[in-house]
């Protein structure tokens, strides 16, 4: 087994290869519209991955201390006393395994999904632009292709992430995500109708992030400065030898792995080395000039790192990109908000659960957080009507009982509602991807069978994604629909479905620790419920709204296929994680690699009242929504509560203020700057009065008295000066003999009468 190990770096050369492959030769793959061979090339290696995956898996049930595998080393660099040794290592254990599944095996469905929504998305962007023939033919090629070269590329990209030994190559793989997220959203940036706004989306996406990621590189900064490591082990190990033993003493201590079980027995400092050790936290830390005590240097260290947690996983204040990221195609909407990207934030911190167990205020506030964005998410999420954008808060809200729940120590809580989110969500979005592709075919099909212009380019404005403009889509799209309702009703926390057991467990986690984050989390897991069952009476129930809604198609195989098995890991998926004695599979998993881990039980009334307010929220939804579904035209029933729509709707003006006191200032910043201090400053009156007039001026000067006085005056005095003597010897020039002889006759007689006045002087 322990040969298996040694194959862990395929799970990200896999996917890097298919980033080579796609880009370098992917066009030439393609030799009709019809071809789809990026993604199906893309998709086997993500294939590829998952099988590395389940061998690391099943590699740890032999050897569940996992191993630590070299690939190279990045960079080593002796600072002082410290040494910053950066290797690229891959860290097999069975919290890294746990997201290795989840990333490649949701994010391989989600390949295999693309192959076909792509395809429609791609014909939908040539639609647009009126392309024919090879025209329309190298535009499919190229964007296909790219496509599927940046899906790869988000795979292992978090796929580096997961499985570095270290805090820097894993800020590789959180920044690469990040490139990803901003390549994909903004994928159809010269969209004829829509490109402004989704490379505004994209944008928005990259700069917020790139506040979080601030953060994490201070932290970063302060944990090689403190513990001189940023080896996950090494780092552990010496902030739990800190709290009882001075720093100079702990900075070369190694964790009980490397140590060797003997050492670590009887070593000098192995009581403090293991995992769970408690002691006090006012160890001076030198930091420079400054001696700060311990605890307040890792409760700095995990805040920075919680920013940079609310920036990758959309928590408050840095959750405003991920509605926005809607704008990329939607199997990239589910890589993000499912498989990849926004979990990361949720991994860091479970990785970093030996620092976080050390500064409680830090979890207070993480906990605090996560609880009031899954209520303000949820609220908001109420109100929408684009499709997507429903599922968009609803991730955030989702994001947010994880990250309560890792914030109040439920580390396994928080990691398996991941899991089951993963499912549910990457099942809810592909549906919904589903939805709009049947939504599209419907319109083009109504445009060109009632007198419409389609044909020549000319489509009315038509939004597929706005549920207003469903309905009655079960009889058109009958998988879909139970796929959907499946999705929807696992994001609710009905039981006996996945979403039910890891909701559950995180409330109970709650309930036990904080009363307030407890009385958040439930109210917006009454919201959750709401909303998911609106959204499925508004889409799937009633008439069709419009004439896309009823010629609406089903979507292939390729596309309804992932969903079956998505659903079914929504109803199965639970039993990883069951709150009772002998069922707590994924607990005792994750016990071996999270040293704070603690395996939660099961309080009825806890679960009786979420059950009770889903079902609340779900029979509300059907008096509003389901009785009598929606007919064209009509208004949402919740308009009739004025204001406070409004304000939901309007995603409680979090836009509106941000662009108040961040996005209006920075653009009236940025336009005094181009304007007042570039432009006429600096260009018109630095440039344009000062350099260039004061050049023209000194060239006046050196070109007229210098250059025109002295210079030219000189070379044309010369001239005349020669050609006035010359002109004078000519004159000498007679052609006559006797002339010459006379001069000679003169010559001669001044000669000699210089020699007799040097003689008789």
């Amino acid at each position: 087994m322990d040969g298996l190990f040694s194959l862990i770096p395929l799970i990200v050369l896999f996917p890097f290869a298919g980033v080579v492959i796609n880009a370098f030769f992917g066009r030439r793959l393609m030799p009709s519209r019809e071809s789809v061979a990026p993604g199906v090339i893309a998709s086997l290696l993500a294939g590829a991955s998952f099988v590395i995956a389940v061998l690391m898996a099943i590699a740890l049930l032999a050897h569940p201390q996992g191993a630590e595998v070299p690939f190279f080393t990045w960079f080593s660099i002796t600072i002082g006393e410290r040494t910053l040794y950066v290797p690229w290592t891959f860290k097999v254990d069975t919290l890294s395994t746990v997201m290795m599944l989840i990333v490649t095996g949701v994010g391989t469905l989600i390949h295999v999904y693309a192959i076909g929504y792509m395809q429609g998305d791609v014909e939908e962007q040539i639609r647009k632009r009126v392309l024919w023939g090879e025209e329309a033919l190298d535009f499919k090629r190229r964007r296909y292709s790219r496509f599927f070269t940046y899906f790869n590329l988000f795979l292992g990209s978090m796929l580096v992430l997961v499985t570095a030994n270290n805090y820097l190559m894993m800020f590789v793989g959180w920044e690469l995500v990040g490139l990803c997220s901003y390549l994909l959203i903004g994928f159809w940036f010269d969209d004829p109708a829509a490109g402004l706004y989704n490379s505004g989306a994209g944008k928005k996406a990259f700069i917020v992030n790139r506040v979080g990621d601030f953060g994490m590189i201070v932290a970063l900064m302060l944990i090689f400065w403190t513990f001189g490591t940023l080896q996950f082990d090494e780092v552990f190990a010496r902030a739990e030898c800190m709290q009882t033993a001075p720093q100079a003493e702990c900075l070369h201590i190694l964790p009980a792995a490397e140590m060797g079980e003997a050492a670590a027995a009887e070593g000098e400092h192995g009581e403090e080395v293991a995992h769970g050790a408690a002691g006090p936290l006012t160890t001076p830390i030198e930091l420079g000039a400054l001696a700060v005590p311990l605890g307040t240097v890792v409760t700095v260290i995990t805040l920075l790192l919680l920013l940079g947690a609310t920036g990758k996983s959309a928590q408050i204040p840095l959750f405003v990109w991920l509605p926005d990221a809607m704008a990329g195609p939607t199997p990239v909407s589910a890589l993000i908000h499912a498989a990849t990207m926004v979990t990361a934030g949720i991994y860091m911190i479970t990785r970093s659960n030996v620092l976080f167990a050390m500064a409680p205020v830090s979890g207070t506030v993480v906990a605090v957080i996560g609880a009031a964005t899954a209520f303000v998410a949820a609220t908001i999420a109420v109100a929408q009507f684009d499709i997507k954008r429903v599922l968009a808060y609803s991730t955030i809200s989702q994001l947010g009982f994880m990250v309560a729940a890792v914030g109040l120590g439920g580390y396994i809580a928080g990691i398996f509602h991941l899991a089951t989110h993963a499912f549910f969500k990457a099942l809810l979005f592909l549906s919904a991807g589903s939805v709009i592709h049947g939504m599209e075919h419907g319109h083009h099909h109504a445009e060109e069978h009632h007198g419409g212009h389609a044909a020549h380019g000319h489509e009315e404005a038509f939004d597929p994604q706005d549920m207003r403009n469903m309905g009655g889509l079960r009889e058109r799209m009958p998988l879909t629909t139970w796929v959907y309702i499946i999705g929807a009703l696992g994001l609710a926390g009905i039981p006996p479905l996945a979403g039910f057991w890891s909701k559950d467990e995180i409330l109970l986690d709650a309930s036990l620790n904080s009363t307030l984050v407890y009385v958040l989390l439930t109210a917006a897991a009454f919201f959750t419920a709401f909303y998911s069952a609106r959204q499925v009476f508004m889409v799937f129930f009633g008439q069709g709204r419009t004439e896309a809604a009823r010629h609406a198609v089903e979507s292939g195989p390729v596309m309804t296929i992932p969903l079956m098995i998505l659903a079914a890991l929504v109803v199965i998926g639970g039993a990883m994680n069951l709150p009772f004695e002998g069922f707590h599979h994924l607990g005792r998993w994750l016990e071996q690699s999270v040293a704070n881990a603690h395996i939660g039980g099961f309080n009825p009334t806890v679960a009786a009242i979420s059950t009770v307010l889903a079902l609340i929220a779900i029979a509300a939804s059907y008096l509003l929504y389901g009785r009598k579904p929606l007919a064209e035209g009509e208004e949402d029933p919740l308009r009739t509560t004025g204001p406070v729509f409004t304000f939901l709707n309007r995603k409680w003006y979090w836009d509106e203020l941000y662009g108040l006191i961040f996005v209006t200032p920075y653009n009236q910043i940025g336009e005094f700057l181009s304007e007042i201090v570039d432009w006429r400053f600096w260009h018109n009156f630095v440039h344009d009065s000062i350099l260039t007039r004061g050049f023209n001026v000194f060239s006046d000067i050196l070109n007229r008295p210098v250059d025109t006085g002295i210079v030219d005056g000189a070379v044309n005095g010369i001239g005349r000066l020669v050609y006035g003597s010359s002109y004078q010897l000519r004159r000498t020039q007679t052609g006559y003999v006797r002339n010459y002889a006379l001069a000679v006759a003169l010559g001669v007689v001044l000669l000699l009468g210089y020699i007799a006045w040097r003689f008789l002087t």
